[in-house]
């Protein structure tokens, strides 16, 4: 996946929100937001699948720890379209990072790597970033 945007040296504190905006674009197969210390260690790895790797319609989520992958988990709702705005906000605390999509779907997986920051801020894929905003 091409990356869009790729921030580091950030200060992202348990409670922040990540808020991003976007627009899919027209016949996207897939993107995705990660979050972590730098891209080999991710507490976050949001990849909503259109039609990639064998998978419709499916979010997949994932971490990763010194560059190696955890156990994918895969989420039965999927509120995106091809070519339509988007708004998603992600927080973390130790426990768990919370995924909220267009303010009707909340996404909980488990914060595997347990970190209480992220300095890393990634998104990739077939989306067009509008704005990004740390509140």
């Amino acid at each position: 996946m091409e990356t869009q945007m790729a921030l580091s040296h950030l200060s992202i504190k348990p409670g922040d929100c990540i808020k991003v905006k976007g627009k899919v674009a027209p016949y996207a197969k897939s993107f995705a937001l990660n979050l972590g210390q730098d891209s080999s260690n991710l507490i976050l790895h949001f990849n909503p699948r259109f039609e990639s790797h064998g998978d419709v319609q499916t979010i997949v989520c994932n971490s990763k720890m010194s560059g190696e992958w955890g156990s994918e988990l895969r989420e039965p709702i999927f509120p995106f379209e091809c070519g339509e705005q988007t708004k998603i906000c992600v927080h973390f605390n130790a426990e768990e990072v919370t995924v909220k999509i267009d303010e009707g779907h909340e996404i909980k997986i488990p914060n595997r790597l347990g970190f209480e920051s992220a300095e890393y801020f990634a998104v990739e894929g077939d989306i067009s970033i509008r704005s990004v905003k740390f509140d």
